[in-house]
């Protein structure tokens, strides 16, 4: 029988999914160009259904649907969520937005937050499928498949399947959930019907390995345990095979915080400065043998390891130079190294690295395919007992180190530079600029070369609540898609 709903509304429009936005968009714009209300609009779904079958009016001849660009993204997004409202909701937005068209911008109405607020939902719960799916092998040869169960809260498969093709693409993988499943098998993707839990495999022979490297990367001095729940909810502790491993990990954690400070490294070892006197005669601070000469990037980063240019070089380990292809159309510029950048040699390796590294891979930016490399060449540090604390780099050393950056970007010339903080803002464009103000602009420079301004990776891991971390990392990831647009613009 009928509904209500159905008998009242003027129009009925069928969505073939619950992810049906292509059919949700055609019949949205079609109802807004006929003056529809959407008090007159019912929305349902019907799986395997044909939307042509909808009798709604074409769009009158000529007419054109106008409304921010901003609002389809945010639309095709939140139209992931699971309240099922939200196809009504969607609409309004858009009837509203017709005549309203600052009303993404007003941050008090209650349906810009709503919209925002099932963004943000969708997103976080796409972050959670990244971080907890957890593939388990059945079969073996030719046979050999990997098979995941996992319990979103949205409808969010179809959305990230791409990244787990990208990830595992030399794998055969399925991931199954209650409401859709995703299949690879090594060519072609398809989007099939939900699963029971009970169709996945329960165990594989790698996880006895996993939960011992998981064991042995604990890192209890880092351990906060609300956070820790917040950010990964004892809902998906049921299928992560480390998740067995926890409870006696969060009871050890003390003991073991205070074991691993004593064990920790502390300084570089104390006959580094004789070891790069032997190699480098004294002179003077503004000397750097080697680097005019060099046509390379491979000889300017052999040049560098001598570098005088400032004082930091005394008390760092070695210089950490840039990384990446010669013909690199981006640049990232960070700060300086930390302690584990000095220790390792290579720039951008340390926790900040690996934020950073994850959400380039979130954002489609290939890290082998761009170049990084910090303002200072140098770890600035305090010595805090058997610790070294990182120590901002003042505009003395910034502008020394420049001659480097110069050079790199004479000699790879690429399209776009990207300024990770203030700091490598002031390096690229030679004075200090608000931020935090001028985040996600282009700044072009006399020579032509375009700069995009962003935070660096480390800020977001200096936030402490879950929310706001969350939030700034969504935000770092909206400014790396950026760049990815502009790399080929």
């Amino acid at each position: 029988m009928p509904s209500a709903e159905l008998n009242l509304a003027r129009y009925s429009v069928l969505l073939e999914s619950e992810t049906d936005f292509a059919g949700w968009r055609d019949a949205a714009r079609r109802l807004a160009l006929n003056e529809v209300r959407p008090e007159d609009i019912s929305w349902h779904v019907a799986a395997g259904s044909d939307r042509t079958r909808n009798d709604l009016p074409a769009a009158p001849q000529g007419s054109q649907l106008v409304v921010p660009r901003d609002f389809i993204g945010q639309a095709e997004t939140a139209f992931c969520h699971s309240d099922p409202t939200r196809f009504a909701f969607l609409y309004r937005m858009l009837w509203r937005l017709r005549s309203e068209p600052k009303l993404l911008s007003i941050a008090s109405d209650p349906d810009t937050r709503r919209l925002e607020a099932m963004e943000k939902a969708v997103r976080r719960d796409s972050h959670k499928m990244h971080a907890f799916v957890r593939f388990r092998k059945i079969g073996d040869g030719a046979e050999e498949r990997y098979v995941a169960w996992f319990e979103p809260d949205h409808f969010i498969v179809e959305r990230n399947a791409d990244f787990f093709v990208r990830r595992f693409t030399g794998m055969r993988w399925t991931i199954l959930t209650p409401h859709t499943s995703a299949d690879w098998d090594g060519e072609r993707l398809a989007i099939g019907p939900g699963a029971a839990k009970g169709d996945a495999p329960t165990e594989d022979d790698t996880e006895a390995l996993w939960r011992t490297y998981f064991e042995n990367i604990f890192n209890p001095a880092r351990l906060k345990v609300k956070a820790m729940q917040k950010e990964m909810p004892k809902k998906y502790w049921r299928n992560l095979p480390e998740a067995s491993l926890i409870p006696e990990l969060i009871a050890g954690a003390d003991k073991a915080a205070k074991e691993m400070i004593a064990r920790m490294p502390t300084t570089p070892a104390p006959h580094h400065a004789k070891v790069q006197a032997k190699h480098w005669p004294k002179r003077e601070p503004t000397q750097t043998p080697g680097g005019d000469a060099a046509s390379s990037i491979s000889e300017l980063r052999e040049a560098a390891k001598g570098c005088r240019r400032c004082p930091l070089w005394r008390d760092a380990t070695q210089t950490v130079f840039g990384e990446g292809p010669d013909n690199a159309k981006v640049i990232f510029v960070g700060e300086q190294p930390g302690d584990q950048e000095d220790l390792a040699g290579k720039p951008f390796v340390g926790p900040a690295g690996k934020v950073f590294d994850a959400i380039l891979d979130e954002a489609e930016v290939d890290r082998q395919k761009v170049y990084v490399t910090n303002a200072v060449k140098h770890f600035k540090f305090e010595p805090r007992g058997k610790r070294r604390i990182h120590s901002k780099p003042n505009a003395g050393e910034v502008q020394a180190c420049r001659w480097w950056i110069d050079r790199e970007f004479a000699l790879i010339k690429p399209d776009l530079a990207v300024a990770l903080g203030a700091t490598a803002a002031l390096s690229l464009l030679g004075k200090a600029i608000p931020v935090t103000k001028m985040r996600g602009q282009v700044i072009e420079r006399e020579d032509g070369l375009r700069v995009f301004i962003t935070i660096h990776p480390s800020f977001i891991l200096r936030i402490h609540e879950p929310a706001d971390k969350e939030a700034e990392r969504e935000r770092f990831l909206r400014d790396m898609r950026e760049v990815k647009r502009l790399m080929v613009a």
